[in-house]
């Protein structure tokens, strides 16, 4: 049997059209679907305000992706540089496993994640924290930036601290599920994420008492602080 690129090719479907099917494929709903996330969909209230039938968020280890600041925003007006992952076999990161209930909240992680292609993970590739086992035939689903939207932070597009308050809140979240994570998870998102620049920019809003927007902000700003040198380069906005 033909796969729907053979065919599209055959019938000279459009670029746009052939496009649009290889990074978004077909899912299989008689399987278990699962979404890996690795920067705001770690987060419960990011990922839930796009797709609210999904399950708890599991922390987990994904080998084979390096996560990094290289997915650029729009650079009319303002905007900044996301994470982003790269294939890459010999590496690993942190993330969140959680299960998808609802086709619908696929299509709309699609549109939400539209500079990103979701690719296939094999279970082989990631490791539970939980202490729960990995569910062997279930499709598992990370959205993996487009190489034409890969840049490094810039004063353009720079790196927001509520963005990454964001992904640290997540780890947070997480780190409390990691009952079988040796260490600290939170660290861990940190040591297993680069791209780290110094156009970095803070713009909480009332930056002097951030903490009544961003209750982490303080576990946050002492991890960043210990861990990544380029925070004392971020410039209040």
């Amino acid at each position: 049997m033909k796969t729907f690129l053979q065919i599209c090719i055959l019938v000279m479907c459009s670029p746009a059209v052939i496009a649009s099917e290889v990074c978004h494929p077909d899912v299989d709903m008689s399987r278990p679907q699962y979404g890996i996330g690795y920067g705001s969909l770690m987060e419960d209230a990011s990922r839930t305000r796009t797709a609210p039938n999904t399950g708890e968020a599991l922390p987990a280890l994904v080998q084979g992706f390096e996560r990094s600041f290289i997915s650029r925003g729009n650079p009319i007006g303002f905007s900044t540089t996301f994470l982003g992952v790269t294939e890459m076999a010999e590496s690993k990161m942190t993330a969140a496993v959680y299960r998808v209930f609802s086709a619908a909240d696929i299509v709309a992680t699609d549109a939400r994640e539209r500079s990103y292609c979701r690719v296939s993970v094999s279970p082989a590739q990631i490791r539970l924290l939980d202490g729960s086992q990995i569910t062997a035939s279930g499709q598992y689903w990370i959205y993996v930036n487009k190489p034409d939207r890969r840049a490094q932070a810039s004063a353009q597009l720079p790196l927001v601290q509520s963005y990454i308050d964001i992904f640290m809140t997540g780890c947070q979240q997480l780190s409390q599920r990691a009952i079988q994570f040796e260490g600290d998870f939170m660290v861990e998102c940190l040591q297993t994420t680069k791209g780290w620049s110094e156009h970095w920019v803070n713009d909480r809003l009332y930056p002097r008492r951030p903490f009544i927007y961003q209750p982490n902000a303080g576990l946050i700003d002492r991890l960043l602080d210990r861990y990544i040198p380029e925070f004392k380069f971020v410039r209040i906005e």
